[in-house]
Formats: C-alpha cells, sequence, structure tokens
C-alpha cells in the first residue's frame, strides 16, 4: 500500500526505524539530559505513592473521571515553584502545544518563530488566529514584521518561542521576550530548558525572571525529568479556558497517575540535588562552547551522517541524526548526558568532526 513511498524515503535517506538502545549502551541521543529516568530513588518514592491511591490509572478524560489526586498535586506543586497562578496536566508536550493554540481567537496575532517546534506548526494550521512566522532568534526580525502589522486592530497578541531550541542549542533571546510581554501574551516551549537553565533550573522563565501574568510556559516531563507527559502553567482563567475549549485536553484519557508522580518526585530530586547538576551542567557547557545540553555537529552528506552514526552504534553509542526536513542541512545532535563521562562524550564529538572518518 505504501511500500513504493518508503523506497523513496529509504533512497533519500530519510527513512526512519524504532531502535531499542541496549541496556549497556551509551546514550548521547536522549533527552533525558541529567539522568533522572535512571535513578531507582526517584522510581521507587513515585511507585510508592501511587500506593496511596485505589485508582491506579487515569481511565477517562480529565474533564470526566481521569482527574487523579496525582495530576493535581502535580499542577500544584509546579505552579508554586514557578510562580504561576495555576497549571494543568497533559498527555504529552505535543498536545500541550496543540492546546495551546487554542487560546487564540478570530481578531488575535499569533506571531511564531520559525523554528518552533513541529507541533506549534501543526498548531498554527489549526488555530483561528492570524500567524505570522518570524526569523528564528532575531530580536530585530521579530520587531521588523511587528512594525508591518497593525497591532491596535487584534484583540490578543500571543508570541511562541522555545525556551532552548531542540534542533540548535540556542536559548531564546530576552529581547523577544520582553517585547512580547510588552506587546500581549509570551507563550514559551520549555521542554529543553526546565533542568538546564535557571538558579533553580526552573527554566527560562526562572532565568530572564518573566512575569507570570503575561507568560504561558508549557513544559514537559519526558525529558529532563525522566517520565513522560506534560503540563501548562499560567493565570487562572487562561488554565481555565483551555480546560473549556482545548480539545487536546477534553478529548484525550488524562496522564498515568505513575507519570505525573514520576515527574514530580524527578523535580523534588533535581531541586535537592541542585549543586551537583549545576556544577555538572556548567562543566559541559564550558567543554563543548553551547549555552545548553545540545551540541550540533554538522555533517556534509545525508550518506556521511548515516555511515558515522552506523559506526558509532556498531561501538554501542548513540547519537541523534537529524535530516532534511527537520533541518536544512544533516547534522548530528549530540546530547551532553550528565551520567556519561565528559571525556567519552569529547571523544565521540571529535569522532563526528573529523572528516577521515576515523574512530
Amino acid at each position: 500500500m505504501y511500500q513504493k513511498e518508503l523506497e523513496i524515503l529509504k533512497k533519500r535517506g530519510r527513512y526512519r526505524q524504532r531502535r531499542m538502545l541496549p541496556s549497556d549502551g551509551i546514550d548521547l541521543a536522549s533527552n533525558d539530559y541529567l539522568g533522572l529516568g535512571e535513578i531507582e530513588e526517584i522510581g521507587e518514592r513515585a511507585f510508592a505513592q501511587l500506593q496511596n491511591y485505589r485508582k491506579k490509572g487515569a481511565g477517562a478524560s480529565l474533564v470526566v473521571t481521569g482527574y487523579h489526586p496525582a495530576h493535581k498535586k502535580l499542577e500544584k506543586r509546579f505552579a508554586q515553584l514557578n510562580r504561576f497562578e495555576d497549571g494543568i496536566v497533559v498527555g504529552s508536550g505535543f498536545l500541550g502545544n496543540l492546546a495551546l493554540f487554542n487560546l487564540p481567537r478570530r481578531r488575535d496575532l499569533v506571531l511564531i518563530d520559525k523554528e518552533y517546534h513541529a507541533s506549534g506548526i501543526v498548531g498554527a494550521q489549526l488555530t483561528q488566529g492570524e500567524v505570522h512566522f518570524f526569523p528564528h532568534n532575531s530580536p530585530s526580525g521579530y520587531r521588523k514584521l511587528l512594525e508591518t502589522l497593525p497591532l491596535h486592530r487584534y484583540n490578543r497578541i500571543f508570541t511562541f518561542v522555545e525556551g532552548i531550541y531542540s534542533m540548535g542549542g540556542d536559548i531564546v533571546k530576552e529581547e523577544i521576550c520582553q517585547i512580547a510581554q510588552e506587546i500581549g501574551y509570551l507563550v514559551i516551549d520549555e521542554a529543553h530548558s526546565v533542568g538546564i537553565v535557571g538558579e533553580s533550573l526552573l527554566g527560562v522563565t526562572q532565568l530572564y525572571n518573566l512575569d507570570p501574568n503575561r507568560t504561558i510556559k508549557m513544559g514537559t516531563l519526558g525529558k529532563t525529568l525522566g517520565s513522560y507527559g506534560g503540563y501548562i502553567l499560567a493565570k487562572r482563567e487562561i488554565i481555565e479556558y483551555l480546560v473549556n475549549r482545548a480539545k487536546p485536553i477534553i478529548y484525550t484519557t488524562g496522564l498515568s497517575p505513575f507519570d505525573a508522580l514520576y515527574g514530580l518526585e524527578a523535580m523534588e530530586y533535581l531541586q535537592t540535588h541542585l549543586s551537583h547538576f549545576k556544577g555538572e551542567i556548567a562543566r559541559r557547557k564550558t567543554l563543548f562552547q553551547t549555552s545548553s545540553l545540545i551540541k550540533m555537529v554538522s555533517a556534509p552528506s545525508i550518506s556521511d551522517l548515516l555511515a558515522k552514526g552506523e559506526q558509532l552504534e556498531k561501538m554501542g553509542i548513540f547519537v541523534g541524526m537529524i535530516r532534511p526536513p527537520t533541518l536544512p542541512v544533516p547534522h548530528f545532535r549530540v546530547i551532553l548526558r550528565t551520567p556519561v563521562p565528559m571525556e567519552t562524550i569529547k571523544k565521540v564529538v571529535e569522532f563526528l568532526k573529523d572528516s577521515t572518518g576515523k574512530v
């Protein structure tokens, strides 16, 4: 039925497969930046908490009977930590972003960074607001776009950015965030910045001390926090509106309570081990000259990308191999994970940069 299309993908080097990481493999591809998904203590605490409840699964939408005490506990704690009025747990970061695009209505303006996550691109196709894209992480480009638009004619203005961009590793410019809050609401996807930046590693909202009354934050449990799912933090009326109008919340089964508890326990573990993790993060940023724990290494071609990736896999080392159309040109995406020794990561990065292909 789709064999022809699959063959074309293979010829173009764009064919994807599910791969299982060996138990003894070196993982430099996972978004579990700090290895919190591998700490037994966190899992044990989450499981112990789950035993306090008769109901172990969600079973329904949050607006039916799927709203579990574990969800409420996570929402309350995350809102308190981040200084927001309220929060809501969602099934995933992808669903969270789709939900947020239900906020703009007719006569609202939606401004999106060109390199915003794919979930946002899908959301932009579904929103009722008027959509415009601005040059990636460019304050001047953002300002120029604003100058071409009749801002006074819009009811609300939403600017969508990522805290740390997943396919580049760069942090959103503070100037963009400030302007966005001056003219409307900043919607920030913190999937890759929570656990990486900020005084308590709470992300860009903390790093830039953003106004919680003009900010809508989406975060995930499935990256730095080592679990699965997502959450949205905002003013209470915004959360209430999402509960009533966002289809990705209304028409999906609630997140597994265990995943919510694991994410919550991972956050508590992070907060009690800040000194250790901040030190590990700082050392990696310095050595690899990056503002995040994402190191991008360009590849001459897709064939070179796949060949080197295969060489590493034979040695039990896994890195991300990003191909078009995700990025215009192929790149290796190396996650500078704290559980992996820095010397190991350094050798892998040097190998990927070596044009001779020597290991």
